[in-house]
């Protein structure tokens, strides 16, 4: 075995436990590999390994590993997207998990040939070093999308503090959930909001736990061959 399917087996042997926890056996849970810090070469062990969904966050990164990897795989864009890249992106993505402001999605519907994917991004948190919209503004927002024929919003993400606190994380993770239960429930026809994408190589766990369905793991799955980390990779 390589040492990503190693990882792999771990990982998912942690995320049944917390599933069992939760009372949530039988739930699927996708896990994004993180490979914006990794080769091709490397993704490529990854996609051997049976991982098939990817996450990059730099038009560069995800467009060299696309022409490069011709694989049956979902590519996810997690990273805060420019308006101006959008045209860089939009048409080679399955979901974008970074959905934020209007102009935004302005830029997607103008430049989109069939309808994306959306994760909207809140930040529970309140902290300034993150991307997104308070859950309020989410709320709003969503509904302000019903006209956009080529946005679907799928589900909400958000990064919880990086702090050795569970308590803070769940918290976190428990106001996504409600604010996504608020919006599955109002039953709008762009906006299903069923999935959550929350929880990274340190706290998929308790993510898991708090009703995630897709989990962004980088650094605890496929290694950093940088040598850095960032709010993705920890």
């Amino acid at each position: 075995m390589t040492k990503i399917s190693t990882n792999l087996t771990k990982i998912n042997e942690q995320i049944i436990a917390a599933q069992k926890q939760a009372h949530r056996e039988g739930d699927n849970i996708h896990i994004i590999a993180v490979t914006k810090e990794v080769s091709v070469e490397r993704t490529q062990e990854a996609i051997v390994a049976g991982l098939t969904h990817l996450g990059e966050n730099r038009p560069e990164g995800l467009n060299n590993k696309i022409q490069a990897i011709n694989e049956p795989v979902h590519w996810h864009y997690i990273g805060s997207l420019q308006t101006r890249k959008v045209k860089q992106v939009i048409n080679q993505i399955d979901y974008l998990h970074s959905l934020d402001r209007l102009s935004l999605a302005e830029e997607i519907e103008k430049r989109a040939i069939e309808p994306v994917k959306c994760f909207v991004q809140v930040n529970v948190s309140g902290e300034e070093s993150k991307h997104g919209l308070n859950a309020t503004e989410a709320v709003s927002f969503i509904e302000s999308l019903k006209d956009f024929t080529k946005i679907q919003v799928v589900g909400l993400m958000t990064m919880a503090p990086n702090t050795e606190d569970e308590s803070v994380i769940r918290s976190v993770f428990k106001q996504l959930k409600q604010c996504q239960q608020q919006i599955a429930v109002q039953g709008l026809a762009h906006a299903p909001c069923t999935e959550l994408s929350m929880g990274m190589s340190n706290d998929f766990q308790i993510a898991v736990e708090e009703g995630a369905t897709f989990v962004r793991v980088g650094t605890a799955l496929v290694g950093n061959e940088r040598g850095e980390q960032d709010e993705h990779e920890k």
